[in-house]
């Protein structure tokens, strides 16, 4: 849920260290100029020229997107369906899960990995996307298609009014929205191993209907929202600060972790609000 990717600390670590691209920086003797012959430019370099854009982030989102889209196809396929039924529902896409948040976790430490990685990632938790998308489909019509519809919704939502600088991201609010998010992610780990080991939370059910649970499940999926905010300020100041264009790949994944986890709150959220 959290998105340890996209933060200030990675920010200032890219910014500073240039750990996410072996070309990053310049080349080696750059402004270094040899004894005994004249100052001049040097030969032209395609250094500069290898920097993130929005464009790339993009491009690079995008092929995640498709990964993703094709593992939930075959997520969707697994779960077994009779009479209206779920019959079989692929326990081990559990483990999807954490494979994903292990591929997150490694990114935040080698960034240089980020197009492997992020495959990794786009693939386990497409197949638990599309498992359980599917087993929300079985009992509620259509729920899938609106949850879509919602979360593209909510996304382009947040770019206009981030674009429009109508929302600003400030210090201020990146530290409220992370702080939640943090919590927020604690409080869904506790929840997973309570529900590995039998147990279950209600408040994250989709049969808890009560307006505590209604609003609780607003809240999570407003911080989804948000955190799409921090993560196009993340992106704008990559892009401005002139970080290499491996960080492209770096950002798409943080942002699709943030899409995914948005989507799982809206499907959590209709499930809730069809059932009442």
């Amino acid at each position: 849920m959290a998105n340890p990717v996209l933060n200030d600390k990675a920010f200032k670590e890219a910014n500073e260290a240039g750990y996410a691209s072996g070309a990053w920086g310049p080349p080696k003797g750059y402004g270094t100029p040899i004894p005994g012959t004249p100052m001049t430019d040097g030969p032209i370099s395609d250094w500069n020229s290898k920097r993130m854009t929005v464009e790339g982030t993009a491009t690079a989102t995008g092929v995640f997107l498709v990964i993703l889209l094709a593992a939930a196809a075959y997520g969707w396929s697994q779960v077994q369906v009779s009479a209206g039924e779920v019959t079989r529902f692929p326990a081990w896409s559990i483990i999807a899960i954490l494979i994903g948040f292990g591929a997150v976790v490694a990114l935040r430490f080698k960034p240089q990995w980020a197009k492997p990685l992020g495959v990794v990632y786009a693939l386990a938790q497409g197949v638990f996307v599309g498992a359980i998308s599917h087993f929300y489909e079985t009992y509620q019509k259509g729920i899938v298609l609106q949850a879509v519809g919602a979360t593209l919704a909510v996304f382009m939502v947040m770019l206009v009014l981030y674009r429009t600088r109508i929302l600003k991201v400030t210090n201020r609010m990146r530290r409220i929205v992370i702080g939640a998010t943090v919590g927020i992610m604690i409080f869904y780990g506790i929840a997973l191993l309570i529900n590995i080991f039998g147990g279950s939370v209600s408040i994250l059910s989709a049969e808890n209907t009560s307006a505590f649970s209604i609003l609780f499940s607003f809240f999570v999926a407003g911080l989804a929202a948000f955190n799409l905010a921090l993560d196009f300020d993340f992106i704008e100041r990559g892009v401005n600060a002139g970080l290499p264009k491996q960080m492209e790949w770096v950002a798409a994944v943080g942002l699709l972790v943030t899409i995914i986890w948005l989507y799982l709150e809206i499907l959590r959220l209709l499930a809730k609000l069809n059932r009442r």
